[in-house]
C-alpha cells in the first residue's frame, strides 16, 4: 500500500506529509490494520544482544521522525527491532521557521533544518508512560535548547537524562545536529570530555538510584576530520561510553550540487550520505575498543546498504530517510539481508580505514 500512497504524500510539503503519514499509521495501528502497509520481518528468532540488551532484530528507526514519542505503538508495529524517539529538550521549542524540510527525490535524499522542534521532555515522558508494552527496544535522544549557551549545555543534558532515565532502554546524547547553532562545537575534544564526563558520572548515580543501568550512547557528525574522529574516539574510549551512533546528517552537498534545494541550509540525509557516514563508522570501529558497539546510520536505502554498515563495524543499524522513500518494506529487507549475512560463512575482519 505504501507504494500507492507515496506519490500522493510526495505531492505535499515534506513536513506536512510526514505528519499525515504518522497519523495514518496511528489510525491503522489502533484498528489492528498495520498489516496493510507493512509485512513484519520473518517470525523466526533473530535476537541481537548489544549494549546488554536483547534487540528483537538489529534494524531500528533513527531519531527525528517521532520527536515527542507520539507514535511509539505504530512504529514498533512496523517491525523495527528498536525505535529511537526525540531529540527532546528540557523546554518546548518550535524549531526553525517553515519550510524547513526539503526532498531531493532524484537522489533519494532530504535536507532538514527542523532545529529540535519538540514539546519538551515532560511531554515526551507522558507519551512514553502511556504507550503500550513495547515490542522492541526504546531509545530516547536528548539535546539542549537553542537558547542555552554551550557553557551551560550540560545542565540541559543532565535534566533530560534524569527525566528519561527510568523509561528508556538506552539514551543517546545528540551533540551533532547541524541545525542548532554551535551544537557541534561540543564535539571538540575538551568540550566533549567535559560534557560526556559529567553525563557519565550522572549515569552511574542514576543507575544506583533506580537499580538499573541504562546504556548511554553519543551521536557524532559525518563531517568530522580524521583528526577529529581520532580525538573523539580517544575521549569516548577513556570515558567508557556504552556506544556510539555514527552518524547524524551532513552539511556537505557533495553529489547533489545541481539539485533544487541544494542551497537550502540544514542537514542532508539519504543516499548521498552513505559513503561519508560509513567512512566515519569504519574509522571509529578501528579506533574504539570492541567493547563499545557502533550503530550505523546514514544512507541506508536497501538491504545491501544495511549489510555494508554491518561489514564496516556496526552492531545495529538505523534508517530514517530510506524509510521515507521506501516505506516499511525497507525494514524487512534490511532484517533479511543482515540475517543472510550472519548465516553466511565469515568474511573476515573489518578493513582498516
Amino acid at each position: 500500500m505504501y507504494g500507492l500512497l507515496r506519490p500522493l504524500l510526495f505531492r505535499l510539503e515534506a513536513e506536512r506529509a510526514h505528519g499525515i503519514g504518522l497519523h495514518g499509521l496511528d489510525v491503522l495501528e489502533r484498528a489492528g490494520m498495520l498489516g496493510l502497509v507493512a509485512r513484519r520481518p520473518a517470525a523466526s528468532p533473530f535476537p541481537v544482544p548489544v549494549l546488554g540488551l536483547d534487540f528483537p532484530n538489529p534494524v531500528g528507526l533513527a531519531a527525528g521522525l517521532d520527536k515527542n514519542g507520539d507514535h511509539i505503538d505504530a512504529l514498533f508495529g512496523l517491525g523495527f527491532g528498536f525505535v529511537e524517539i526525540g531529540t527532546t529538550t528540557p523546554r518546548p521549542q518550535p524549531g526553525n521557521p517553515r519550510p524547513r524540510m526539503f526532498r531531493i527525490a532524484r537522489y533519494r535524499a532530504l535536507i532538514n533544518r527542523l532545529g529540535f522542534n519538540n514539546d519538551g521532555v515532560d511531554a515526551l515522558v507522558r507519551n512514553v508512560e502511556r504507550a503500550k508494552p513495547r515490542r522492541g527496544i526504546l531509545g530516547i535522544n536528548i539535546g539542549k535548547n537553542k537558547d542555552t549557551p554551550n557553557e551551560s549545555a550540560h545542565e540541559d543534558y543532565l535534566h533530560c537524562l534524569e527525566r528519561v532515565y527510568p523509561l528508556a532502554d538506552y539514551i543517546t546524547v545528540n551533540i551533532s545536529s547541524p541545525n542548532t547553532a554551535g551544537l557541534r562545537e561540543l564535539q571538540e575534544e575538551q568540550a566533549l570530555r567535559r560534557l560526556v564526563g559529567t553525563l557519565r558520572e550522572a549515569q552511574e548515580r542514576l543507575g544506583a538510584r533506580h537499580g538499573k543501568r541504562v546504556p548511554m550512547l553519543v551521536k557524532v557528525a559525518p563531517d568530522l576530520s580524521d583528526e577529529d574522529i581520532e580525538a573523539a574516539a580517544r575521549v569516548l574510549a577513556d570515558l567508557q561510553v556504552d556506544g556510539v551512533v555514527a552518524t547524524n546528517t551532513t552539511v556537505s552537498r557533495l553529489g547533489v550540487e545541481d539539485s533544487p534545494h541544494a542551497d537550502e541550509a540544514g542537514g542532508l540525509s539519504g543516499a548521498p550520505l552513505m559513503a561519508q557516514a560509513t567512512y566515519v563508522l569504519r574509522r571509529l570501529r578501528t579506533r574504539l575498543p570492541e567493547s563499545i558497539p557502533l550503530v550505523g546510520v546514514g544512507g541506508i536505502l536497501s538491504g545491501a546498504d544495511a549489510v555494508t554498515k554491518m561489514a564496516a563495524g556496526a552492531s545495529l543499524v538505523q534508517c530514517y530517510t530510506g524509510f521515507i522513500y521506501r516505506g516499511p518494506v525497507l525494514v524487512r529487507e534490511c532484517v533479511d539481508a543482515i540475517r543472510r549475512r550472519k548465516e553466511a560463512p565469515s568474511r573476515g575482519h573489518v578493513p582498516p580505514a
